[in-house]
C-alpha cells in the first residue's frame, strides 16, 4: 500500500525541503521504493538531489497544468536509489491558474492514480504558503509531516496548520491525518527549544517524533554538491537523524 506524505509548514525556513530530500534518501536505503515530488517554485528538492531544475522536459507544473502523464515526468536517480518529479519557477503560473482550473483541489492526487502503485513512499516537498499548491498535496496525500523549528512564532504556525487540517478533513480529505511532528535545527543546550519542545509534546504527544534533526554543518553543505546528506557524509549527525526518522515511519508501518 503506497503511502502518500506531504511535508508542509506555512513558515519558511523550517527544513522542509532538508526533510523531503534527506527522509527520501533515508527510507530508499531501507529498500523502499520513494516517489519525491518538489512542489515549491524554488525548486529546492531538485536542486538538493542533484537535478537541474532548468533543464527538464517536464516538471510538477506540466504534472498539474498540462496533462503531462505522471510517468512521462518522472525522473529516475539511480545512483540515490529514489526518483523524483522536479519543480522549478513554472509552479508560479500554476498557483494562479489552478484557480480557475477544474479540479483544481484534486488536481495532483488525479494525475498519481496512474503510478502510486509502483511506489511504497511519495513524498511531497510543498511550498511554504497554503495555496492551491499545497492544497493539492494535502488532497492527494494519505497524512502531513510537518517539520518544525523549536521556537516561540513556531507554536503559532502549527495551531494555524492543525486548523487548515481540520478543514481538509471535513471538506475534501476525511482521511488526511497527521503522520507527526519533527522538530528540526535541534539545539538541545537552549532553554527555549528545549520549553517549545515540552510544550510540543504536552500538546501533541505521540505525535511528535522522536527523532530530532540537529543543527549540523554537514547538513546544510550537502544541498550545494546536489546530493542528500546520506550521500555526502552518512557518518555526519544530520545523516543519523534521518536515519532514525526514515525507522521511525517504517516501525509505524508494523503497527
Amino acid at each position: 500500500m503506497t503511502k502518500i506524505i506531504a511535508i508542509t509548514n506555512q513558515k519558511g525556513g523550517v527544513g522542509k525541503t532538508t526533510t523531503s530530500v534527506n527522509l527520501s534518501a533515508s527510507l530508499a536505503a531501507q529498500n523502499r521504493r520513494i516517489l519525491l515530488i518538489d512542489l515549491d517554485a524554488q525548486g529546492n528538492a531538485a536542486m538538493g538531489c542533484g537535478v537541474d531544475k532548468e533543464n527538464i522536459q517536464y516538471s510538477s507544473y506540466d504534472l498539474l497544468m498540462e496533462d503531462i502523464p505522471a510517468a512521462q515526468t518522472v525522473i529516475s536517480l539511480p545512483e540515490l536509489n529514489f526518483s523524483i518529479i522536479p519543480g522549478n519557477a513554472d509552479l508560479t503560473a500554476a498557483e494562479v491558474q489552478l484557480l480557475t482550473a477544474e479540479r483544481k483541489e484534486s488536481r495532483l492526487a488525479d494525475a498519481l492514480i496512474s503510478i502510486q502503485a509502483h511506489y511504497d513512499y511519495i513524498l511531497i516537498d510543498c511550498p511554504p504558503s497554503l495555496n492551491m499548491l499545497t492544497l493539492n498535496a494535502m488532497v492527494a496525500a494519505h497524512s502531513l509531516l510537518i517539520p518544525m523549528q523549536c521556537e516561540y512564532y513556531a507554536l503559532e504556525g502549527i495551531s494555524a496548520l492543525m486548523s487548515t487540517l481540520k478543514n481538509i478533513q471535513e471538506t475534501v480529505n476525511p482521511s488526511l491525518h497527521l503522520e507527526g511532528i519533527l522538530r528540526t535545527m535541534y539545539d538541545d543546550r537552549n532553554r527555549l527549544t528545549k520549553d517549545v519542545s515540552e510544550q510540543l509534546i504536552r500538546f501533541f504527544g505521540d505525535a511528535v517524533f522522536l527523532t530530532c534533526v540537529p543543527r549540523n554543518i554537514r547538513l546544510a553543505e550537502a544541498p550545494s554538491h546536489g546530493l542528500p546528506v546520506l550521500n555526502y557524509d552518512k557518518s555526519s549527525r544530520g545523516a543519523l537523524a534521518y536515519t532514525a526518522l526514515a525507522q521511525e515511519l517504517i516501525n509505524k508501518e508494523k503497527h
